[in-house]
């Protein structure tokens, strides 16, 4: 599995993966190959999910201490 892959591409494939196995594929190789690759992708999607929740995190408390500056440099003029 590519490991820069959009976040995008892997939830559709993710899709793709469980409407596959949801109608009822009979090779059993075929199922354990499918979860395997749905894994995979689980995992790869909660790793970027984290990624950009601790980006906005940090953009957002840059924003607070920015706002806090400007707030506190206005009580004194």
């Amino acid at each position: 599995m590519k490991k820069n892959i959009r976040f995008e591409d892997s939830l559709k494939r993710l899709e793709e993966i469980v409407e596959t196995l949801e109608t009822g594929v009979e090779d059993l190789d075929r199922i354990v190959n499918l979860f395997e690759e749905g894994s995979g992708l689980v995992q790869s999607c909660n790793e970027k999910l984290t990624q950009i929740e601790n980006k906005i995190e940090v953009l957002s408390k840059k924003l607070q201490k920015s706002h806090s500056a400007e707030r506190g440099e206005n009580e004194y003029q």
